[in-house]
């Protein structure tokens, strides 16, 4: 079964007089059959708020923070990670408790 991998944004901070995100919060799941790990993280943004592409906080979409999020640290090395938590759960290599 193949890995699926969903991305999603708890929260953002925003500076009120520009309508400027300067933080995002963010989560990638990855779920292969029953096993399921994730990475939560926060990335810093620097928005430019005369710059031909900014996008204020009320035009921002879900989509935009997710690839905002992804740029900064760096999707593919992400959900590599998972994937090899994921392999890890599927064969573990290493045990804890007791033997009695």
């Amino acid at each position: 079964m193949a890995i699926t991998y969903t991305w999603t944004i708890s929260q953002v901070n925003r500076t009120i007089a520009s309508g400027g995100i300067k933080q995002i919060h963010w989560r990638c799941k990855a779920v292969d059959g029953d096993y399921l790990t994730s990475n939560y993280g926060s990335v810093e943004c620097t928005p430019d708020p005369d710059a031909s592409d900014f996008i204020a906080y009320d035009s921002v979409t879900e989509a935009n923070c997710i690839a905002w999020a992804q740029a900064s640290v760096g999707k593919d090395d992400t959900e590599a990670n998972l994937a090899a938590q994921i392999a890890v759960l599927k064969a573990p290599t290493q045990a804890a408790g007791v033997p009695w």
